[in-house]
């Protein structure tokens, strides 16, 4: 379809230009073209078409020849888009050769042509999403590997609690983004599927050839064959808007982090600063997160995308009233909302501000008492788990109290003296000592990540093999 004028206007914002090529209306048009193209050359070898008449229709295959809003205004009343451009197309082609017309569109149904015209659409949304998926899992790698040092505050329920490091905050982000673009890849073997069955799904127009018919078009798509023609059995599509789904959530959760890292108050991180990026039309010192907006709007509008996907599986009997008409729209949605949130963050993270002073300062900022559990299990083998949490406790409220240092509260408790020596207590407040096994945690999610890279190289059959 050509974008209607809100699409024009916030288009950029909320998908790639290539993905909207992907599913604009030419591109619509031309992958269904493609297909009985296709469909022609495969008669022919299949000796269901003459040849000549296999060449006759292929040269009129070529969206650029057809009305579209000509084909749109038809397609209201018929039901579906290939109805109308089935008609165009036996019109050009009897323009040129009136024998070879009648074999136009020969054996298929509307849904062959428009279900598969949409598995070529979703064959090249699928390789630019692994693409910038891929840039993004990089750049997480490079943080992750980068930062695994620099502790900062660990968060939890919005509150400060056990220090982290950004590095394995990275690292979470990477090892989420790792299994989905386990799960894209996955995704192809059961989607980029033939759709080719006729009327009620037996072949019955290909007199005797139906199988070999299907084989070859498969072949002259690039497309692997089902056991059967799936018309109404929807889970391929189903699966691809739930695989969608997992990932615009993995990229929602990037994003709420980033933006609160962002925020003014805590200021650990920032998107890139760049001219025009972020800005307000009121306040020249802003900074808004661009790239968190488009992921986090796309965290909330996918959902019920995925969910109509979802609800139209249940398709009647042989061919679906509804629950098929009620995809066109909501699947290419999916496509490229999940295209604008990953370019976005991709650009986001290729480049991140990292504020280390800051990183540190709010580490500091609670005067230790981030780390009066650890303390408190230190203590334990010298007075029991219950006496510690009460001296502890109290010391927490008096350095609460006086804005104190837990650290200087504690050396001052006369219970403590003569048990722990400065130099002991010193070494309960220091970060580093409580970050746990968070470095061989990051080289995991590195290793996860340098096979995941591995796997999107290989051709797919090498991939099924691993």
């Amino acid at each position: 379809m050509n974008e209607t004028p809100t699409m024009r206007l916030h288009g950029p914002l909320f998908a790639t230009s290539a993905m909207r090529g992907v599913f604009c209306d030419r591109a619509q048009l031309q992958a269904m073209l493609d297909v009985e193209a296709a469909l022609a050359r495969a008669g022919a070898r299949a000796g269901v078409i003459p040849a000549a008449a296999a060449a006759a229709i292929e040269s009129k295959c070529s969206a650029p020849v057809y009305d579209v809003d000509s084909i749109a205004a038809e397609a209201a009343s018929a039901g579906n888009l290939a109805i109308p451009l089935v008609k165009a197309l036996t019109a050009q082609v009897a323009a040129a050769d009136e024998a070879a017309a009648r074999f136009v569109h020969w054996g298929a149904t509307s849904q062959d042509v428009i279900d598969t015209g949409l598995v070529l659409q979703l064959r090249a949304a699928l390789d630019l999403l692994d693409a910038d998926a891929e840039r993004l899992a990089d750049s997480l790698a490079a943080l992750a590997d980068a930062h695994r040092a620099t502790a900062m505050a660990g968060r939890t329920w919005m509150q400060q609690a056990l220090p982290v490091t950004l590095g394995l905050k990275a690292a979470g982000w990477l090892d989420s983004l790792t299994r989905d673009r386990t799960r894209l890849r996955c995704l192809r073997k059961n989607l980029l599927v033939l759709q080719l069955g006729g009327a009620t799904g037996t072949l019955a127009a290909f007199e005797g050839r139906g199988l070999s018919m299907a084989g070859e078009l498969a072949r002259d798509l690039g497309l692997a064959l089902s056991d059967l023609p799936w018309h109404a059995q929807r889970d391929r599509l189903a699966e691809c808007a739930t695989t969608l789904g997992l990932l615009v959530g993995s990229l929602g959760k990037i994003a709420r982090d980033l933006s609160l890292l962002s925020q003014t108050e805590i200021g650990e991180m920032n998107e890139p600063a760049e001219p025009g990026r972020g800005g307000s039309s009121t306040m020249p010192q802003k900074r808004n997160p661009v790239a968190c907006a488009v992921a986090l709007a796309a965290a909330i509008r996918v959902p019920p995308l995925v969910a109509t996907m979802l609800a139209a599986m249940v398709q009647e009997q042989e061919r679906g009233l509804g629950g098929w008409h009620a995809e066109w729209e909501t699947l290419p949605q999916i496509l490229l909302l999940t295209s604008g949130s990953l370019s976005q963050l991709s650009h986001a993270l290729a480049s991140p501000e990292v504020h280390l002073e800051t990183i540190a300062r709010n580490l500091g900022a609670t005067r230790g008492l981030n780390l009066a559990g650890t303390v408190a299990a230190a203590l334990t083998a010298l007075f029991g788990r219950k006496a510690a949490h009460q001296i502890v406790a109290e010391a927490c409220r008096k350095a609460l109290d006086e804005e104190r240092p837990l650290r200087d509260v504690l050396a001052g408790l006369p219970e403590l003296r003569g048990h722990i020596t400065s130099s002991e207590l010193d070494a309960f407040f220091e970060p580093a000592r409580h970050l746990g096994e968070a470095n061989a945690l990051i080289d995991r999610a590195l290793a996860s990540h340098r096979e995941a890279s591995i796997d999107s190289s290989l051709p797919n059959e090498a991939r099924d093999e691993r």
